[in-house]
């Protein structure tokens, strides 16, 4: 890996991974309303689907989803399925953003964690981005392992999200943490 194609990558992956998409809008949402903790987590979350992302990419288990419309089909109904059961729950679950006594939130992280990596793992976009995204950084004239290089170049993409959605999740806690301070009732209450 060139030095040149280290920085073209980091480039171009920054402008990928601030552009708003579902990720980062989940994160976002989560620190307004559930605080800092609850957004590094799904920060966490996302990131770890990424990881599972690049595993996938290089044993190419992404390639099935690109090539087999009906591969890519279930990945992406079972996805929306899972967003739409999200936001049902979110609907009928009245006491899902209540405060408990003593005015502090406390979401169930574990929970905050495995949705944000369902809503990554379960969006079959990044697996096609990731084949169409990592293969040009890969060069397999270098010599070496493609894989190998497929899942460096997937886990610091990895990284680089865990880092920039940190810094959403710990603007976000904090701007939602003070917006709602004065409403003890709000759902952000103090949970960051």
């Amino acid at each position: 890996m060139g030095d040149t194609n280290l920085i073209l990558f980091l480039a171009a992956s920054l402008v990928v991974i601030v552009a708003p998409g579902p990720d980062n809008i989940l994160v976002l949402t989560r620190g307004m309303t559930l605080g800092r903790g609850a957004a590094l987590v799904s920060a966490a979350g996302a990131s770890t689907g990424l990881v599972c992302h690049s595993l996938f990419a290089a044993a190419g288990l992404s390639a099935i989803l690109e090539r087999s419309a009906v591969a890519y089909a279930v990945v992406k109904y079972v996805g929306a399925a899972y967003l739409v059961y999200l936001g049902v729950k979110s609907l009928l679950d009245r006491d899902a953003f209540a405060l408990p006594e003593g005015g502090v939130a406390s979401p169930r992280l574990r929970s905050v964690y495995a949705q944000a990596v369902a809503s990554n793992v379960f969006n079959p976009k990044i697996a096609v981005f990731f084949l169409a995204y990592l293969p040009q950084f890969a060069d397999p004239a270098t010599g070496g392992s493609v894989a190998g290089r497929l899942l460096v170049f997937g886990l610091i993409f990895a990284a680089i999200t865990w880092a920039v959605f940190s810094l959403v999740a710990l603007l976000s806690g904090t701007v939602g943490g003070s917006r709602y301070a004065a409403d003890p009732g709000s759902p952000a209450g103090s949970a960051g």
